[in-house]
């Protein structure tokens, strides 16, 4: 059976968590297997925290990571991966406004 590959992109994200896939839950059993978050300012460091909501709990994939000027963080690098379920939902968030621009790839589907 075939896989069916995600992305998911969110420009500018800043101290507003912006949740992923675009303001919904995801639908089906899911696996993360890339999470690339670029710091876009021209001259500032900025700090991340990347957290997936489920039933009312926040689990964190990383908080409070530096991304120094001109930087990026990859999360899920080296083969990692992690699972999502129906009605989960990841967010991101800026400790700077408009500071951060992100792209998820994920295996949709998974069984």
């Amino acid at each position: 059976m075939a896989q069916d590959f995600k992305r998911y992109t969110e420009r500018n994200v800043g101290t507003a968590a912006v949740d992923i896939p675009d303001g919904a839950n995801f639908t089906t059993n899911d696996a993360l297997v890339g999470i690339h978050i670029a710091n876009v300012l021209p001259s500032a460091s900025i700090t991340i925290d990347v957290y997936i909501a489920n039933g009312g709990n926040n689990t964190y994939l990383v908080k409070g990571a530096p991304i120094p000027q001109g930087s990026a963080l990859q999360l899920l690098d080296g083969g990692a991966k992690v699972v999502v379920q129906s009605g989960d939902r990841l967010y991101v968030k800026s400790d700077t406004a408009s500071s951060a621009d992100v792209w998820v790839s994920v295996v949709a589907a998974i069984s």
